[in-house]
């Protein structure tokens, strides 16, 4: 589950050290479940939002929201909380926020730096988009689809429809905004992002704390 990293140091730059150790993307504490309300209660809940404070989601709001969307809820088996076809778990989330571009990485719970340049621009079209804290980017790997051409799309936006309204839910009770988009220049934020030829954006989603 993403470990804190770093040793012990003595003095201010030791502390500096460690205290930048921690702070790391890559580093998710446990999610957690407390607080987190009832099913009836998000889908009252439930809207998209169009404004957003720009400040960033806590450590622990980002770790809760990305397991909610797609983590590992069966450790035994490796399945997760949101249901895939014939388990192809072909659904990659990526994370872009002003620290860079991030991958959810879901059998252990952490994230992997892909890339530390600020790639905000090209997260959408809208300028919401371009300012939300976090905008969870699906991504499909086509190369672990078994079917035809012509059904890969058909899966892959039920897949990542799924995951997105586990996003909704978990937004809806926990004070935080979110829409999904497909308003993407997906050439652009492909090269950006610097995917391989089979790997597809299937749309975006944008979070944070609706704007006051």
């Amino acid at each position: 589950m993403g470990a804190l990293a770093g040793g012990a140091a003595a003095g201010v730059m030791g502390s500096q050290r460690l205290l930048a150790e921690e702070d790391r993307p890559g580093n998710l504490p446990k999610p957690i479940s407390a607080g987190d309300g009832s099913l009836k209660q998000a889908l009252q809940l439930r809207q998209s939002t169009k404004s957003f404070d720009e400040k960033p989601l806590p450590k622990q709001v980002l770790s809760d929201l990305l397991w909610s969307a797609f983590g590992v809820n069966r450790s035994e088996s490796g399945k997760r909380t949101a249901p895939s076809a014939m388990n192809w778990q072909e659904i990659d989330i990526y994370v872009i926020t002003a620290s860079g571009l991030l991958l959810y990485e879901p059998a252990s719970h952490s994230l992997n730096q892909v890339s530390t340049n600020d790639i905000r621009e090209a997260a959408g079209r809208q300028k919401y988009a371009r300012k939300a804290p976090v905008n969870l980017v699906f991504v499909s790997d086509d190369s672990k689809l078994k079917v035809s051409e012509d059904k890969k799309p058909i899966y892959t936006a039920a897949n990542a429809g799924f995951i997105s309204q586990n996003v909704y839910l978990y937004c809806a009770v926990n004070g935080l905004g979110t829409v999904v988009r497909d308003n993407i220049d997906r050439p652009a934020l492909a090269k950006a992002m610097e995917l391989r030829e089979d790997q597809r954006i299937v749309f975006a989603q944008s979070v944070g704390y609706p704007k006051a």
